[in-house]
């Protein structure tokens, strides 16, 4: 399920920032007096009561101005709007509503977007009631809170969970498998949907960032549905400066999160670089399944080892990681770009696959005989029983007498049997122990 977009917006110097690295508990926006600071847009993942979503500062609204810089700004907080599920305004409870604030509850009124007000700089008792001023805004009674004391937070956020959409309500299942292809900027990743497909169906251009949005394209082969999502480019998120694109990075993100395969495109002629292992990490953390597919290669000058080097190069950048297949293509020929499917095919089944209890019980008892867990600290460590417990992706709780005390380099040797003994390539695994 795609993760949820909150858009917090204001005029200048309400407190937007301030309030944006309270609710993440962070510091990840500039917080300054002078009005106008926040302009490289700032986002998120927010974690509150068992619900995520992302977080998304925007710079301060100023509708109708003519500066190049504030349309700049005012251009970022409407898109901010128009992807967000709830717009959080934030207003200034010492000044009051002014006539900004009624463009702006205007403009949010027209666009019928979920919204609730936030009046910050309430620091007493006196000050709260008067809060209720902007209830004439039309966008119903704002809460009272503090960034700088940091009071009310928790009721904000209780109140913005409230409004978040039902899980399960924000997308329709398929049967279709769902690949989002990723990568830097400028990699092939249109090229290739446009050579899957035989047609061309997305924009393909040698400018970097031509693609602005995630773009799904329906598709079938040998009898197989698939959707195939073309995303913009990841780049560094300090690099992360043009308003477009950096609501398309995040737009990219949440494609990620939605997707059941995530088909990583490597420029061969450039090698595997920093940029690369993060976009991987970025399909890591939420888990899906991945394929590596290697571009360009028709570019590379090739001896019987070129493709042993790339992989073993892989392996030294990213070794927790290097249970992802990969396999080398051009876009520009056409060589083995087919190929790709039956190998996302194969993944895709492993990140829906279940195990017997008892055969996993089976292969328990197989792996500690051949290690034994260390001793910790004068304790025997004891492994009873594992059950796996979810799919998408593969889930399994062991049960032991001290899961505390579990060495790293343990879970580790676990994690590699099971993809040894059931094929988990390109599966991220996930690992839970409990006390019995």
């Amino acid at each position: 399920m795609n993760i949820p977009l909150v858009a917090i917006i204001g005029r200048p110097n309400v407190g937007k920032s301030s309030l944006f690295n309270r609710f993440l508990q962070r510091r990840l926006a500039i917080v300054d007096d002078t009005p106008g600071v926040t302009r490289d847009r700032n986002y998120g993942l927010c974690d509150w009561a068992g619900r995520e979503f992302y977080l998304v500062d925007t710079g301060g609204m100023i509708p109708g101005s003519k500066g190049a810089i504030e349309k700049m700004i005012l251009a970022q907080a409407e898109i901010a709007i128009a992807d967000s599920d709830l717009t959080v305004l934030v207003v200034d409870n010492q000044t009051g509503p002014d006539s900004t604030e009624q463009k702006i509850a205007k403009q949010l009124l027209k666009s019928g977007k979920n919204t609730i007000i936030l009046a910050n700089k309430i620091d007493d008792i006196i000050s709260e009631h008067e809060r209720f001023q902007f209830s004439r805004l039309g966008l119903g009674d704002p809460l009272a809170v503090s960034a700088t004391a940091g009071l009310g937070i928790g009721e904000a956020l209780d109140e913005i969970v409230g409004h978040l959409p039902q899980v399960g309500s924000m997308e329709q299942e398929s049967d279709a498998i769902r690949i989002a292809i990723i990568g830097r900027p400028n990699v092939g990743k249109s090229s290739f949907i446009n050579k899957l497909i035989g047609e061309e169906r997305v924009i393909v251009s040698p400018i970097p960032g031509t693609t602005r949005d995630a773009v799904d394209t329906p598709f079938e082969f040998e009898g197989r549905k698939y959707i195939l999502v073309d995303t913009a480019g990841l780049r560094k998120k300090a690099k992360v400066k043009d308003a477009i694109e950096y609501y398309t990075t995040l737009r990219t993100l949440r494609a990620i999160e939605n997707c059941d395969i995530a088909l990583i495109l490597v420029d061969a002629s450039e090698g595997l670089n920093v940029q690369d292992l993060k976009v991987i990490e970025d399909a890591a953390n939420v888990r899906r399944g991945m394929v590596m597919a290697v571009n360009k290669w028709d570019l590379v000058e090739k001896d019987t080892h070129t493709a042993d080097i790339f992989s073993s190069q892989i392996k030294e950048y990213a070794r927790t990681l290097s249970y992802i297949p990969n396999i080398y293509i051009s876009c520009l020929t056409g060589q083995r770009v087919v190929k790709v499917l039956p190998q996302i095919d194969k993944v895709y089944k492993s990140w829906n696959q279940e195990i017997p209890t008892s055969e996993l019980n089976n292969f328990l008892e197989d792996i500690v005989e051949k290690s034994q867990p260390a001793a910790v600290k004068g304790k025997h460590m004891k492994l009873y029983y594992v059950t796996q417990t979810g799919v998408k992706p593969p889930t399994f709780l062991f049960f032991c007498n001290y899961p505390q005390l579990l060495q790293k380099n343990y879970i580790r040797y676990i994690e590699n049997q099971l993809r040894d003994k059931y094929d988990f390539d390109g599966v991220p695994i996930r690992i839970r122990f409990k006390k019995r």
